[in-house]
């Protein structure tokens, strides 16, 4: 397996476990002539790499690129779905050239995944067949710290479709709790307006970068992770959470009931208000706390299965013969 980065200065070519890391260029800035500009890069790893498969996963408007060029080089190109709003339109009609773009390789790519039951629904009503797989568990590191010290934690980009501020009303609706918030800028004016308003507030701790080998460590010392998100698919800081005996607090995504069907948490079905009552009695009560970081664990356990999940995503390669050996990302 290789996986093709956005170029910040690191290393090309290191193999880690396995895995081979190769540098793209600055082809998923955000700035389209970066983009442009590093397509010759981009191809010049896969001709280099040759794989038998290339990847996307979530919106982007290299996946039309990826599917026009697949019959020269020679592999075939595969989506999986990031957020339900990649599937219901909303992105083409926020973004209306890199969405119809996006939308015309998703319909014509050899192979689509799903993360959710409700992504698959939605695959079908476009028209669009796809296999289904979640997202494997990396191996701990290392045991839990000991003692929760954070009341409630929010990591995520600083995206529109994240709504940080959201995060922001509930520390200022709570300052009796404490907060942690951690969040690399990606929207450069959304996570400006972010930070300064956060350094008003002293119940939060805000953080704009975590080592990712480091990040468990903060879904370790959280008793609630909080979910603010617009829109989600299968999210990985709810598998965190999780590896971490974290209780969830969500306002607006609940991915195939898990909320209803674990008791990990709390879901405010999109009631802002709900979610502020919500965060106060999580807090108030230590025991059913307890049993909703209890729920949270075993949601991971008992869905997040590493064998099952690689076999149900190499059943999709090679009309589900799963020989192909070799996949770019």
């Amino acid at each position: 397996v290789v996986i093709v980065g956005g170029d910040t200065g690191q290393q090309d070519g290191v193999v880690i476990e396995g895995v081979k890391i190769r540098s793209g260029g600055q082809f998923h800035s955000g700035n389209p002539a970066a983009m442009l500009a590093s397509i010759p890069k981009v191809f010049s790893v896969i001709r280099e790499e040759r794989p038998d498969w290339v990847f996307l996963l979530g919106w982007t408007a290299w996946m039309a690129i990826v599917v026009a060029m697949r019959g020269a080089l020679g592999y075939r190109a595969g989506f999986i779905c990031g957020l339900d709003s990649e599937l219901t339109g909303d992105f083409r009609r926020e973004n209306p050239v890199r969405g119809g773009l996006f939308e015309w390789g998703v319909a014509r790519c050899d192979l689509r995944y799903a993360m959710t039951e409700h992504q698959r629904a939605l695959f079908a009503k476009r028209g669009w067949s796809c296999g289904m797989y979640r997202n494997l568990i990396l191996p701990r590191a290392f045991e839990p710290a000991g003692a929760k010290t954070v009341d409630f934690l929010w990591v995520s980009r600083c995206q529109p479709v994240k709504r940080p501020h959201l995060f922001l009303d509930l520390v200022e609706a709570l300052p009796g709790s404490s907060f942690e918030m951690v969040c690399p800028r990606e929207d450069v004016n959304l996570w400006e307006s972010v930070a300064k308003r956060a350094a008003t507030l002293s119940n939060l701790r805000f953080i704009e970068k975590v080592p990712y080998h480091e990040i468990q460590s903060r879904y370790d010392a959280a008793r609630v992770f909080v979910n603010t998100s617009e829109w989600e698919g299968w999210p990985n800081s709810f598998i965190q959470a999780g590896l971490g005996r974290t209780a969830l607090l969500s306002l607006a995504v609940n991915p195939d009931g898990i909320f209803e069907r674990f008791g990990l948490g709390l879901y405010a079905a999109g009631d802002f208000e709900k979610l502020k009552a919500d965060a106060r009695s999580m807090v108030a009560d230590g025991s059913t706390l307890e049993g909703m970081q209890v729920g949270c664990s075993r949601f991971v356990a008992e869905m997040h299965d590493n064998a099952k999940e690689t076999e149900a995503f190499l059943e999709g390669l090679d009309g589900g013969s799963g020989q192909s050996k070799r996949r770019l990302e």
